[in-house]
């Protein structure tokens, strides 16, 4: 389980071999044999006992900001694997291969964008042709990648514009199955323009920091990605790897809307946009959680949906050093 701090003023402090959490409200205890990770979301304070036993159980402490972006984890000093694999994706990215792996990621976002507006689709047979429209023009988009040749330096910025051009259609597939009062017009970041937008852009971050940890565990180097360019601190191949898993926050952001779960409560007005506060990220996190621990089928096998990250980050990592 993920073990979330997000009362003001909480202190979590180690007891035993639990986590003892403390705030205004209640007390109370977790074994840390039940924690995978610990995520603070607001001011909060933490102790360093608690902090040691969170390292000796390999477990991360995530920091996120009031929009859901991570801004700092504690975690060991481990590198995860060989240095082989870091070489190899340095290596990669200059020949074709690279670019095949790249492509795989954004038609794989592609193939999960479809999917959920085609299960979308089924309950709403008074929008079916509306959503079919949709849905047939990021099947166009999503034909004209088998079509892309050569190495990622040269064509990144034609799989960038397909893709950011597919993603207007797609969003705006999204709010046009919205409720009225939520409609949205297309993506915004920091602060969100949008109820919408503040919802998926934190549920983002959640697994944004887990795509993060499966990198390092799987001795991948975050900061060394394909499709995304190379910037001082920006961790290219994070985001890269992300591609695959929107559509669990995409799918569960949608899901909260359509059962009219979200209330106009759960947020805080900017001067310029929306934040969650504290019962919106409760009901975010609350339905993420649950999502990411659903069992799954996947190559085969059953495993809890949130493993599927640590899955293919592993297996990207063999596939790189054979």
């Amino acid at each position: 389980m993920q073990l979330v701090i997000n009362t003001y003023g909480s202190y979590l402090q180690k007891n035993g071999d639990c986590f003892k959490v403390r705030n205004d409200d209640k007390v109370f205890e977790v074994s840390v044999k039940k924690v995978s990770s610990i995520m603070i979301t607001t001011a909060a304070y933490i102790t360093t006992d608690a902090i040691k036993l969170a390292m000796d159980h390999n477990i991360d402490v995530i920091f996120l900001d009031e929009f859901g972006d991570p801004y700092g984890r504690v975690w060991h000093s481990k590198l995860g694997s060989t240095t082989l694999i870091r070489r190899r994706q340095l290596e990669i990215a200059e020949v074709k291969e690279g670019l095949t792996i790249a492509l795989d990621f954004v038609k794989r976002k592609f193939d999960n964008q479809i999917e959920l507006l085609i299960d979308l689709r089924k309950s709403r047979s008074h929008l079916s042709a509306e959503i079919t429209s949709f849905i047939d023009k990021l099947r166009e988009y999503r034909t004209k990648l088998d079509s892309i040749d050569g190495v990622i330096d040269d064509v990144r910025g034609t799989i960038m514009g397909i893709e950011g051009s597919a993603g207007r259609y797609y969003f705006e597939a999204l709010s046009f199955i919205l409720p009225d009062r939520f409609k949205f017009n297309g993506r915004s970041r920091n602060p969100a323009k949008d109820e919408f937008n503040a919802l998926l852009n934190y549920a983002y971050g959640v697994l944004y920091s887990k795509v993060e940890k499966a990198c390092i565990i799987a001795g991948l180097d975050p900061y060394v990605g394909f499709i995304h360019t190379d910037h001082y601190n920006k961790k290219s191949m994070v985001f890269d790897l992300m591609e695959n898993y929107r559509i669990w926050a995409d799918e569960v952001v949608v899901k909260l809307f359509a059962s009219r779960q979200v209330k106009v409560e759960c947020f805080d007005k900017l001067e310029n946009g929306f934040t969650l506060n504290k019962e919106g990220k409760a009901l975010l996190i609350g339905a993420l959680s649950t999502s990411l621990d659903e069992s799954i089928r996947y190559n085969g096998r059953n495993i809890k949906r949130g493993d599927v990250i640590q899955f293919d980050c592993h297996k990207m990592a063999n596939s790189l050093i054979k």
